[in-house]
């Protein structure tokens, strides 16, 4: 014979609880009336890159999925002609600044293991 589940006071595990039920952002282009993002407008485009340097998703931005294809494309354009950084400064887990590889290259003045240039290879 099956055991019988006793109703105990413990709530199910499914509850109505519903996060983020409020009305979704609308497109600040669609609310513009703009057909096609610039990548030369690079105040704009900041706003979907994060502090790291990623780009936000849709449900971030509020962008609508035409125009978040287009501010991809153009942030990848920006970043091509040094308009936008690829990455933010880098910072150590106690937010200190770092120095990158290639600003220690140029203290240094010399080049490294590499000797000089091209012929002297052994």
């Amino acid at each position: 014979m099956a055991k019988q589940r006793s109703t105990s006071t413990k709530p199910s595990r499914r509850k109505d609880k519903r996060v983020g039920t409020g009305r979704r952002k609308s497109c600040p282009y669609c609310k513009d009336k703009v057909e096609h993002v610039d990548w030369r407008d690079v105040a704009t485009l900041r706003k979907f890159v994060s502090d790291r340097g990623k780009l936000r998703g849709r449900r971030i931005t509020g962008a609508c999925r035409r125009h978040q294809s287009q501010i991809a494309t153009a942030v990848k354009r920006a970043r091509e002609l040094a308009l936008l950084p690829y990455v933010a400064e880098h910072r150590d887990v106690e937010g200190r600044l770092l120095r990158s590889d290639r600003d220690d290259r140029e203290d240094r003045g010399d080049r490294g293991d590499r000797g000089g240039r091209g012929g002297d290879r052994r």
